[in-house]
């Protein structure tokens, strides 16, 4: 976390959280979701206009992903000075981007961190088709763009056996909430 970020949290220690105003899509895409992106329902609703607008802010995007932490409880968040701003996820609150190289299997998630393969604790694929890396920071998927290097890394033995989940159990599996907002609901 930013020492600004903790500075703010020590002067304005009251500051009351919200939810529904970021999202976090599927290919790593942060969302900013104001009332007019709200109203047109929950950011995974698939309505038109409720993801809201991709934010392209450079500099936010990177200070977003410094300051990314989750509760005890599976909500993750943005810590934005002394406000917690809860994350609305499409998938899974990370979404990992792996690369063949002469090197081998890299790994980094959608806030830039760099992982170690190693670290993959379980692999699993859900009906839909998606794969999902388990890892000590939590569930993340794999980027689309990256699923031929994840079926190289798999039939290589580099990766853990694919096992089987649904979609609807991956939450409670792996301690994370797709919505804050609807929990408040």
């Amino acid at each position: 976390m930013d020492d600004i970020v903790k500075q703010a949290m020590a002067k304005w220690p009251n500051v009351p959280a919200c939810s529904g105003w970021l999202g976090l899509d599927a290919r790593g895409q942060w969302w900013l979701r104001d009332d007019q992106a709200q109203a047109c329902g929950a950011f995974n609703s698939g309505q038109p206009g409720a993801k809201g607008n991709a934010l392209r802010h450079e500099k936010l995007a990177d200070f977003i992903a410094r300051n990314y932490l989750a509760e005890a409880d599976g909500r993750w968040y943005f810590q934005n000075g002394p406000q917690r701003v809860y994350v609305e996820l499409e998938s899974a609150p990370w979404i990992w981007r792996l690369r063949s190289t002469e090197q081998g299997l890299q790994l980094h998630s959608h806030t830039g961190q760099e992982l170690s393969v190693a670290q993959v604790q379980q692999v699993v694929m859900d009906e839909l088709g998606r794969l999902f890396l388990a890892l000590p920071q939590g569930l993340g998927m794999v980027h689309s763009l990256d699923m031929l290097d994840a079926a190289n890394a798999l039939e290589r033995g580099d990766l853990p056996e694919v096992q089987e989940a649904s979609s609807a159990l991956l939450p409670a599996q792996f301690g994370f909430v797709l919505s804050p907002e609807a929990m408040q609901n």
